[in-house]
């Protein structure tokens, strides 16, 4: 057990170290949403320019990460037994999975991870459901977990921080206790709707005032205990490495993404000013329009609206040097082709199709969009990998939540079940199918490809078993199917002709 000296030390070390990852996530995220700043633009073009393109985004950021996670898709998780691996997905993995909604949840969290480098689960018992316990993925902002020093997996500790309009609050997860914390919190104005961070809101923002003390929740002691005897959060990292921190997906994209941006702005301020000829008129002042008194003497002069010659389309030159001469249009393709050259990095880099980010496709065979989107699948693949391993400890902190020890060591073995991230047709799944089940790959591992969960193979087999079961009863209809009714086939049982021309062969049919 922990003292409250030791909690308060944990929760402060883990506080600074979520502080000092805001930035980095908050600019991963407004980049996401298509929140940009113009830069690399010159300081005249800023000046006259800068503001024209304040909310003006060709956002290639939520491409790249879409891109990924709409490939990532949990099917259950294979248990790993004493005597070796069961056929099909766990069951009661699955069925807490879907009582907690995480089909929708878990789409969101791979968007978070890929974009601001991780997320966390958290999963902690249900008051109204003893047999179901809860399991939330949390915002990266909110969430940290500390781990034991020369170790990236042993979990020393976990900190939720979240605040409303008056108080900070913090949950301190410990192996054997949980301490609940809260702090007032005050709020600071915004200048020009940025805060000293650089994040664009509106308003004020809360900031966490100090202070730290115990939280009283009725009905709870504080701390309470941790009955899983484990710290109850698990990270799910993004593009880890050894000895640094997981990276946003779009971390290298940023750059080019502000330099398409700029390309762009260029452009729509030449369409403006230079995608039309222009004509000039050399040689000749201003002309001017003589101001008159009341006796009709001229005064003095003032220039002439050309704005109206412009609208009228009329011109008079009355000095016979005058010249007229036209700048040729700019050719704004000069832009469009660098533009696309930059998504093309970005497409390099990232691995991610070409079609996906240009948009041109033409008469692609099977074969070649397959190979365009290899490096894709490869790098969804590699992500499998990462989020495997923390979705595995997740489900063997539910079965410790549930107080099974048992399946929570079969869990902590077990083989997390992903959807195949490669695109291929009806036909050509079936087809691998068939010629998988002629090497005698079993119903189950078929289904499993085919992409069924654990419910619909379940379902099917049932279905198999049964029809087998007729079928060694003598119902043949259990394996070529039900007579066919004579009625279906326009023949009423009478004996009269149904109508119609005669077979082939008949005697009226010659």
């Amino acid at each position: 057990m922990a003292t409250s000296p030791e909690a308060l030390s944990l929760l402060d070390q883990l506080s600074r170290e979520l502080d000092r990852r805001q930035a980095e996530q908050t600019r991963a995220e407004g980049y996401y949403d298509g929140e940009h700043n113009l830069l690399f633009a010159s300081p005249q073009f800023q000046q006259y320019f800068g503001g024209l393109f304040t909310y003006f985004a060709d956002n290639w950021c939520q491409v790249v990460v879409d891109s990924v996670a709409e490939r990532l898709t949990v099917r259950g998780i294979r248990l790993s037994t004493g005597t070796g691996t069961d056929a099909i997905a766990d069951a009661e993995s699955r069925r807490v999975w879907q009582e907690n909604e995480l089909d929708a949840d878990s789409g969101l969290a791979w968007v978070d991870t890929l974009t601001a480098g991780r997320t966390h689960v958290l999963v902690w018992g249900n008051l109204d459901d003893d047999e179901t316990p809860e399991v939330t993925f949390e915002a990266p902002g909110e969430t940290i977990i500390g781990y034991e020093p020369g170790s990236r997996r042993r979990r020393r500790a976990a900190l939720k921080r979240w605040r409303d309009d008056n108080n900070e609050y913090a949950t301190l997860y410990l192996p054997d206790e949980v301490w609940k914390f809260s702090k007032p919190a005050f709020r600071v104005p915004v200048v020009n709707g940025r805060t000293e961070s650089g994040l664009v809101v509106t308003g004020a923002v809360t900031r966490a005032g100090e202070g730290w003390q115990l939280r009283e929740v009725p009905g709870e002691p504080n701390p309470q205990r941790n009955p899983m005897r484990v710290v109850p959060m698990v990270e799910l990292p993004n593009r880890s490495r050894l000895a640094k921190d997981p990276v946003s997906e779009i971390r290298n994209v940023i750059p080019l993404q502000d330099a398409v941006n700029l390309l762009w702005s260029h452009l729509l301020t030449a369409s403006d000013f230079a995608a039309f000829p222009q004509r000039v008129i050399m040689g000749m002042d201003v002309p001017r329009k003589p101001i008159l008194d009341e006796q009709g003497e001229i005064v003095g002069y003032e220039p002439v609206d050309l704005a109206k010659y412009a609208v009228d389309r009329v011109v008079w030159l009355e000095d016979p040097n005058a010249k007229i001469g036209e700048w040729s249009a700019a050719d704004l393709s000069n832009y469009t082709q660098v533009i696309e050259v930059a998504v093309g990095h970005i497409a390099a880099q990232t691995r991610t199709p070409q079609h996906y980010l240009i948009g041109k496709m033409a008469n692609m065979s099977a074969d070649a969009l397959k190979a365009a989107e290899t490096g894709l699948v490869s790098r969804v693949r590699e992500r499998q990998v990462y989020l495997g391993e923390a979705v595995r400890e997740m489900w063997r902190l539910v079965a410790l939540a549930q107080g099974d020890e048992a399946r929570a060591k079969a869990i902590k073995t077990g083989t997390v079940l992903w959807a195949d991230p490669e695109s291929r047709s009806e036909a050509e799944l079936v087809d691998s199918l068939v010629k998988l089940k002629g090497i005698g790959v079993p119903d189950e591992a078929l289904w499993e490809r085919y992409g069924a969960d654990v419910d619909e193979i379940t379902r099917w087999s049932k279905m198999r078993d049964q029809a087998a079961s007729r079928i060694l009863a003598g119902d043949l209809a259990g394996l070529v199917g039900p007579k066919p009714d004579p009625q279906d086939e326009g023949d009423q049982g009478d004996g009269q002709d149904p109508g119609g021309p005669p077979p082939p062969g008949s005697a009226q049919g010659g």
